[in-house]
């Protein structure tokens, strides 16, 4: 996100209306909360989002039946309760009075055409087989042979029921992902470019949007939860770090998250420190290696010789303080995170030797490597520069770092044509299957690493339906060691998701994730 909490590239959007900035900070009666994106519209579509800024964006108009509270426990939001039944193949969705923006009532068939909608060749989501595909009948749906899905039973207008192809302890935890998100009466089975378009049950609406340069929220009136105490959210786009904390300074904006670059400065400054938090992140930050597009990370032996040849501890402590060394692929706060794990400690002699025996003495004959990282992000290109350096001199490997706009490095990622990539992965939901069995199975599309192990693939399908918790979590961390010791990625560091938050800001709600939905922020008097 997603990361996105994953990510997306940019799309061209017929968003809004009018030009001008409607981010005006001159004293008013209305409460307006301003904060930056710190990258364009991507889509005004959950169906389609992957990146963490629209996703924020977006769960304060659509809702889920689910979403994680500010304890990270999942909790009722357009279901009010819901029991399992068949050993949890079956859930049972007790739905709560609500409306749609556009004044029509909510029902349990507006959740079945929504993941129907989002399960459909005419959006054609990246993401929605991914959270929705346990559903009995997607498969057939998917491929045209039926025309709904059949694990999708609307008993009444406010009970929903939804069988799986088997148990998944995860579920409801893919239920809070965008793509599982509610749209409208109206809204079509193509995605949404114009922001008119984009009706939920949240309690906020659209207001004006500008792709490039802005995006306005307002309160809905007849929200289900009470009306916002916040009259605006405004979400300026500015993608330089400086710019925005000059911005922060300047009492432009209320909140913004800091690169890590910026906070020596911060921390130095005696009015902003005190209004800086440190707030962690399930999400991991990691040296892509591509088996597909880079021929000699076939042989784990040349994976592990980066593995071996890189200081993690050294690197993210001098360059990116503030982090925690990764050691591992499942970040904390995530069940199953092994705190005590070393994973694979630097050791620069086995290192080369390790490369010796895969045929590359000295570096000798290893192709030269295009390290890409993402434009206009200092800390990347730090870190980038620094792990080139390393594997040059420990390894003699011919590692190029080069910055690409953030569009092309996720299309080039996509299409399994990154050689090595600085990239991160932010929760969707709190399991270790959303690290492990989602991302690195040997069939799982969103497997960009060309990783493949039989044990690994046997351990996350066992995990991935059993029910009981301790021995379901112990199957991941022995998958997850398998991975690490494989070198299939190379994990950096978990990350500590530094903010500057403004005194004016009044019960901004958080939890692992970052920003809830802003119902009960309020601007101080």
């Amino acid at each position: 996100m997603m990361p996105v909490r994953r990510y997306l590239l940019v799309v061209p959007l017929l968003v809004g209306c009018g030009k001008g900035n409607f981010n005006d900070r001159k004293p008013s009666a209305e409460a307006v909360m301003t904060y930056p994106l710190e990258s364009k519209v991507t889509t005004l579509d959950p169906g389609k989002v992957q990146d963490v800024g629209m996703a924020d964006v977006l769960g304060n108009v659509f809702e889920g039946l689910v979403m994680y509270d500010g304890a990270n426990d999942i909790a009722p939001r357009l279901a009010e309760r819901w029991e399992t039944k068949d050993e949890g193949r079956t859930f049972v969705f007790h739905l709560r009075t609500a409306k749609f923006q556009d004044g029509s009532p909510f029902t349990a068939d507006d959740v079945r055409r929504s993941w129907e909608r989002s399960l459909g060749k005419t959006l054609a989501s990246s993401v929605a087989a991914d959270y929705l595909g346990a559903i009995v009948g997607v498969a057939e749906f998917a491929s045209g042979k039926a025309t709904s899905v059949s694990g999708l039973k609307v008993i009444d207008d406010h009970t929903l029921s939804v069988t799986l192809d088997k148990p998944r302890p995860y579920f409801l935890g893919n239920l809070t992902y965008p793509c599982a998100y509610v749209v409208g009466k109206a809204v079509k089975p193509d995605e949404i470019k114009m922001s008119a378009e984009a009706v939920g049950t949240g309690p906020f609406r659209f207001g004006r949007v500008e792709g490039d340069t802005q995006v306005e929220l307002k309160a809905f009136e007849g929200y289900w939860g009470g009306k916002p105490k916040l009259a605006r959210v405004v979400r300026p786009v500015v993608t330089d770090p400086a710019t925005r904390v000059n911005g922060y300074r300047n009492g432009d904006y209320d909140l913004i998250n800091l690169s890590i670059g910026d906070l020596s400065t911060v921390r130095a400054d005696p009015k902003l420190k005190s209004q800086l938090r440190l707030e962690p992140r399930p999400s991991i930050y990691y040296f892509l290696l591509n088996q597909k597009a880079y021929a000699p990370f076939r042989d784990v032996r040349v994976r592990r010789a980066f593995a071996l040849a890189l200081d993690r501890e050294k690197l993210v402590n001098e360059l990116l303080p503030g982090e925690t060394v990764a050691n591992g692929l499942v970040a904390p706060g995530v069940p199953g995170y092994q705190k005590d794990y070393k994973g694979l400690e630097p050791d620069m002699k086995a290192a080369r030797d390790l490369l010796a025996q895969a045929g590359y003495p000295g570096g000798k004959g290893l192709p030269s490597i295009e390290l890409a990282y993402r434009a206009g992000r200092p800390d990347a290109r730090l870190a980038c520069e620094a792990a080139a350096t390393a594997w040059r001199k420990e390894l003699n490997a011919p590692v190029a770092p080069k910055a690409l706009e953030w569009g092309a490095m996720l299309a080039r990622r996509n299409q399994d044509r990154l050689q090595m990539g600085y990239m991160s992965w932010v929760a969707d939901y709190l399991d270790p299957q959303n690290f492990l069995s989602l991302l690195m199975t040997t069939k799982s599309k969103l497997n960009h690493d060309g990783f493949s192990s039989a044990e690994f693939d046997r351990l996350c399908a066992q995990a991935d339906v059993d029910s009981d918790r301790q021995r379901r979590l112990g199957l991941y961390q022995k998958a997850e060691r398998i991975a690490v010791e494989s070198a299939a990625r190379l994990p950096l560091f978990f990350e500590n998701a530094p903010l500057l938050v403004s005194p004016r800001l009044k019960s901004v709600r958080t939890n692992l994730f970052g920003l809830m939905p802003q119902t009960a922020t309020e601007i101080a008097g």
